[in-house]
């Protein structure tokens, strides 16, 4: 799986993420294939954990939208943008989108981490979007990111030393988790 971190403190929001590709029991490590679990689209980066095959779909997609459907200025937007999205990835992606009979909604299949200028936003396979006020993780290595998070929170300066060291402790203590880290950083809006 993976350690992806989202981070806002001060002026700053920060999302990271490591580098490891597993396939079972194997693992490709940086070095032998390019693998980016961070991505741009927009003003905003991306974070995914969950099957590699989401991860070009999901840039796909998301490049395909209009600007007058890729808001992700609010958790009322980000939600409203992956509302649309969904018939997108089941009709253009084919997306399988059955988890369990007894499922309230169709599912996305994934669960992804957002950071840009307004602030950090989570996003989940029924499309709940949750909005954080300070730190998030998702991935295999999320309780090592998030109990590290928590610990350095008020000591760090920076929203970037916060979500690196998330990072750098999931690919300590996460079997599926190793680095090198992606992490990049954005100013808040006001």
């Amino acid at each position: 799986m993976t350690t992806v971190t989202v981070v806002r403190k001060g002026a700053q929001v920060a999302i990271a993420a490591d580098s490891l590709v597993t396939f079972g029991d194997t693992r490709l490590a940086h070095g032998y294939e390019i693998n980016e679990k961070v991505f741009r689209v927009g003003e905003s980066w991306f974070g995914m954990a969950g099957t590699t095959a989401h991860f070009p779909v999901l840039r796909k997609a998301l490049g395909g939208l209009g600007a007058d459907e890729l808001k992700l200025d609010s958790r009322d937007a980000v939600f409203e943008t992956f509302l649309k999205l969904h018939p997108k990835l089941k009709e253009q992606f084919f997306l399988n989108v059955k988890e369990e009979e007894s499922d309230p909604y169709e599912s996305s299949q994934f669960t992804v981490l957002i950071a840009n200028a307004t602030g950090i936003y989570g996003v989940y396979s029924y499309r709940e979007v949750f909005e954080f006020d300070r730190f998030w993780a998702i991935g295999s290595g999320r309780s090592f990111a998030l109990g590290a998070m928590y610990t350095a929170f008020d000591k760090a300066k920076t929203a970037r030393e916060v979500a690196e060291l998330g990072v750098r402790a999931g690919c300590e203590f996460d079997k599926n988790s190793a680095a090198p880290i992606k992490l990049h950083t954005l100013k808040l809006k006001g």
